[in-house]
């Protein structure tokens, strides 16, 4: 998978001063990261839409415009993919893989503990 995103990475590096009349790449990477960022936005949101419906392959082939749209955001921005992976080892050091920074920080070298979920929903009682 990193090997398929680095690869992305360079093609996308190296259209960025191709002609935007002919590459979707230049003319995204031209227009600016606001709109990339409304491209990214949107391609999220058709992900969520088809998974909502529970279309798997619509949600496969949304996903695989998702990280095109991210990459092209990463270039315009000046992320190398070599960026995320660090940021995600460090929070696999600290947090686990399956788990998501918390808005308040933690410390470098504490570990929350990982607790696995039950199969079903609980819900609140009001």
């Amino acid at each position: 998978m990193t090997d398929s995103i680095a690869r992305l990475h360079q093609a996308v590096l190296a259209s960025r001063h191709d002609d935007p009349s002919t590459s979707r790449t230049a003319r995204l990477l031209r227009s600016g990261r606001s709109k990339i960022g409304k491209k990214l936005a949107e391609e999220a949101v058709e992900v969520v839409i088809d998974a909502m419906h529970g279309d798997r392959d619509a949600v496969v082939k949304e996903s695989a415009d998702l990280m095109y749209n991210l990459v092209v955001l990463w270039v315009a921005a000046g992320i190398r993919p070599e960026d995320v992976w660090k940021e995600m080892d460090r929070r696999e050091r600290l947090l686990g893989i399956a788990e998501k920074v918390p808005k308040k920080p933690l410390e470098d070298n504490a570990r929350r503990k990982i607790v696995m979920l039950e199969g079903r929903r609980v819900r609140k009682r009001h």
